[in-house]
């Protein structure tokens, strides 16, 4: 019996593991988080081992053929660090770039950032939880100081008198944290929801509002306006605890209801309304997620509604506040410890020379050998194959064909490379692209941290010996180092013990947490700068982490999506996941017991009508981009003006804008100008 964590999002579940050959879940209802609750992707999440897809032995293109043939993990290591060095020898070091992932373990996360920089001394490496948390992070450092996705237990939402959930189906996304929802009824409070569909959390809202994709920050603007015309503004907390809310309120002037109502398509009277709740509350809860975060306006949006928050007075006080709802398993604490492309372990940033020389005395070298800040993730796959781009690129724990935005532009830069090295558990789009595939362990083959969306640093535990011809990403990075002269720790309980070392005096500080005290307390909340700390379930209660311990009002501006509706193109595309899927579907598609029907447009019945569409039947979706044909799903939950594409199947992203948000880099994924036809 091995006690551990769902391998899929930032809940990060706990589960146990019974059987050595067939594994079983099983509940365990003392991990506080879910409570024995699981998903079903969760019940599910051995469905792949032992699967017929299963990745167990290096694979190499022979270039005669062109087919991958099975070779000796040597043979691969060898190969690829011959070509590394060549490319470095005749292009330079930014010449090699690397790719991970916001599923990766802490430890894979930190030592991958460090194989990039140490060992091949690129300035280029970036992941994919650029496109899944990046501008809430952006805007949390902004307003706050310091970015930790939630600042107090995701339970505490229970107590709030008002939650307000911004762009987040998390019935689907994260079921089990739906109960929190039933509670908060039960305790007598409202929730909110703000969403262009009509979803199961919407089902759950006792005010479910539905705007125009792309226009949440235009109805942050018109509530701060109305919550400052009625008075409601806290004003001992906005002197106290922040600075620059002078400038805000002179901004919101233009945003009154009734422009608000031509821009979001929100009626005037409903967000009175919204407004006269949060004005009424002692204690309100703002939550956001993809749907509002992943637009190029993204960074501004989230401002927006923590400028709402701190308006009210809630930011730091009990049971209210602000906060994000992390995506990726390992979303916080993969963006911590290094593989971004501005950052070193513990949150510090790669352009400030204290956080260099900290961080270069615990690897060994001298600070001015360490790169600097290279391009984020869509940037960096762009420049792939180009003359000043990367001509080399190492995968780890991600599926960008099927992932990025702009799809079809990213497969091509996929192959203008001269290698391409993919890191997987399964033949993924992306892995059947490249030169080499290295096969790596699962979650429930190896023993790893991660830090969910609480900020709460948790253990997975190893429950099963790995098939044969399988190596962990971390045994395989210490390989490919060796080859390159270089020494990795590849032990994971090491790796962590130096992580924590990197990480002391940092803003994601875990210098005083290990294993055996993760065990013990059901995970700790970082900041834990020593032992005997007891950690940081809730942050920002006495001060935030700017120098003068106030928090930052923004002044920001409604710019709208970069791609708007027209003639050619006159609908709303948004996307986002379904219940039984996850991320790119690598896994989830494989396993038996999850339903895959494939993609489908959702559309209402006002623009099925006037296209001919019937349920079942396929439409096509067109953009600037690309196109789509799938079946149409006639629904009433979703805006006339609007389509939804689920991104779990390779279609979706061959449609999405890459337009990028100018502070966090995200791609607008969440809206572009469409058109439908049958």
């Amino acid at each position: 019996m091995t006690h551990t964590h769902c391998p899929y999002c930032s809940l990060q579940c706990g589960m146990v593991l019974e059987g050595r050959r067939a594994l079983e879940v099983q509940a365990w209802p003392e991990f506080p988080v879910n409570e024995g609750r699981l998903c079903r992707k969760g019940w599910t999440a051995t469905g792949l081992r032992g699967h017929r897809e299963r990745l167990t032995s290096p694979l190499v293109r022979d270039r005669d053929t062109g087919e991958l043939r099975a070779v000796s993990w040597d043979e691969a290591l060898d190969l690829v660090a011959d070509r590394l060095s060549a490319i470095r020898d005749e292009h330079g070091a930014d010449a090699v770039g690397v790719f991970g992932g916001g599923g990766l373990t802490n430890e894979k996360a930190y030592t991958l950032g460090k194989f990039a920089r140490v060992v091949l001394g690129t300035s280029q490496v970036d992941y994919n939880g650029r496109w899944c948390m990046s501008s809430a992070a952006s805007a949390a450092n902004l307003a706050f100081g310091l970015d930790r996705g939630l600042p107090f237990p995701l339970a505490d939402i229970e107590h709030t008198d008002v939650l307000v959930l911004v762009g987040s189906n998390l019935a689907e996304t994260m079921p089990p944290a739906a109960r929190h929802l039933d509670r908060l009824h039960e305790n007598g409070g409202t929730v909110v929801v703000v969403d262009p569909r009509r979803t199961p959390t919407a089902e759950r809202a006792d005010l479910f509002v539905q705007p125009v994709p792309g226009t949440d920050l235009a109805l942050a603007l018109g509530v701060l306006h109305l919550l400052d015309a009625a008075g409601a503004v806290d004003e001992d907390y906005v002197a106290e605890r922040t600075s620059g809310f002078a400038e805000v309120r002179g901004s919101l002037a233009a945003w009154w209801p009734e422009r608000v109502e031509r821009v979001t398509g929100v009626a005037a009277e409903q967000l009175r309304a919204l407004c006269e709740l949060l004005a009424s509350a002692d204690k309100v809860t703002v939550l956001t997620a993809r749907g509002a975060e992943q637009h190029s306006t993204g960074t501004d949006t989230v401002l927006a509604w923590i400028n709402v928050a701190l308006a009210l007075g809630m930011c730091g006080t009990p049971y209210a506040g602000y906060g994000c709802l992390t995506g990726q398993g390992n979303g916080q604490g993969g963006r911590e410890h290094g593989q971004k492309a501005d950052q070193l372990p513990g949150y510090r940033m790669i352009d400030d020379p204290q956080a260099r020389e900290h961080v270069a005395r615990v690897w060994g070298v001298e600070p001015g050998s360490l790169p600097g800040k290279g391009r984020s993730a869509t940037e960096l796959l762009d420049a792939l194959g180009r003359p000043d781009g990367p001509r080399a690129l190492l995968v780890l724990g991600s599926n960008p064909v099927v992932s990025a935005p702009n799809a079809h532009h990213v497969a091509e830069r996929l192959a203008a490379l001269d290698l391409l090295v993919v890191a997987d558990v399964v033949m993924s789009e992306t892995a059947a692209r490249a030169d080499v595939v290295l096969p790596v362990t699962q979650w429930a083959e190896e023993t790893g941290t991660m830090t969910n969306l609480e900020g709460r640093v948790i253990l997975r535990e190893q429950a099963v010996e790995p098939p044969a011809g399988v190596r962990s990403d971390l045994e395989l990075l210490a390989g490919l180092a060796e080859r390159l002269g270089v020494r990795l720790e590849s032990d994971p309980v090491a790796v962590f013990a130096e992580l924590g070392r990197a990480s002391a005096g940092g803003r994601a500080d875990y210098a005083g947490i290990d294993h055996a005290r993760i065990r013990a307390e059901h995970g700790v909340f970082w900041p834990c700068p020593a032992p005997d700390h007891p950690g940081t379930p809730r942050m920002f209660t006495d001060r935030f982490a700017h120098e003068d311990g106030r928090a930052r009002f923004s002044v920001v501006e409604h710019r709208g999506a970069d791609e708007q509706p027209d003639a050619a193109y006159p609908l709303h595309l948004t996307t986002g996941r379904v219940l039984a899927q996850y991320q790119s579907g690598a896994q989830t598609r494989r396993i038996a017991e999850l339903a895959d029907d494939g993609p489908f447009v959702e559309l209402h019945p006002f623009l099925a009508d006037r296209i001919g569409a019937h349920d079942g039947d396929p439409v096509v979706v067109t953009t600037r981009r690309g196109q789509l044909r799938a079946p149409a799903r006639v629904v009433t939950t979703i805006r006339p003006d609007t389509l939804f594409v689920p991104f779990h199947w390779v279609g979706a992203n061959l449609l999405t804008n890459d337009a990028l948000d100018p502070t966090s880099r995200m791609p607008e994924f969440k809206a572009c100008a469409a058109a439908v036809r049958t």
